[in-house]
C-alpha cells in the first residue's frame, strides 16, 4: 500500500484531485505544495469541496501530514497553478512536490517576502 508522501507525490506530479480526512473533516483538494515547514511535513491544498470547521469549505488551505487520514488520488484532474492568497509566502525547509514551475528538493530555497523583496534562506 502506499504512504502518503507517494501518494501526495503522485498526485501533484499528474495534477490530480486527493479526497482525504484532515480534523474529523472529510475534503477533496487540489494539492498545489508538499513539503517540509519548520522541520513538519505539511500539505498546502486548495478544498473545492467537502466540510471545514471553518464554515467556508473552499479554499485554500493547511494540512499537517500526520493528521491526513484516509488519503486517496481521484480520476479527476485540475488545471495547475492558482494565484495564492496575496501578501503571503511560505517559507519551506524543502520543498517537496509542486504544480508551480519551480525548483524542488533543493537547500536553501529563495523566497519573496511580502514587500517582494527577494531573499535567501540562510
Amino acid at each position: 500500500m502506499p504512504t502518503a508522501d507517494q501518494l501526495l507525490r503522485a498526485a501533484i506530479a499528474s495534477r490530480r484531485l486527493v479526497t482525504f480526512t484532515l480534523d474529523g473533516c472529510r475534503r477533496t483538494a487540489e494539492p498545489h505544495d508538499y513539503g517540509i515547514v519548520d522541520g513538519v511535513p505539511r500539505l498546502f491544498f486548495y478544498q473545492i469541496r467537502g466540510e471545514s470547521r471553518s464554515g467556508r469549505p473552499i479554499g485554500w488551505r493547511w494540512g499537517t501530514l500526520s493528521k491526513i487520514s484516509e488519503l486517496q488520488i481521484l480520476d479527476e484532474r485540475f488545471a495547475g497553478p492558482r494565484p495564492a492568497p496575496s501578501g503571503r509566502h511560505i517559507d519551506w525547509d524543502m520543498l517537496i512536490a509542486t504544480v508551480s514551475p519551480r525548483p524542488v528538493g533543493q537547500q536553501p530555497l529563495t523566497v519573496r517576502s511580502v514587500s517582494g523583496q527577494r531573499k535567501r534562506r540562510p
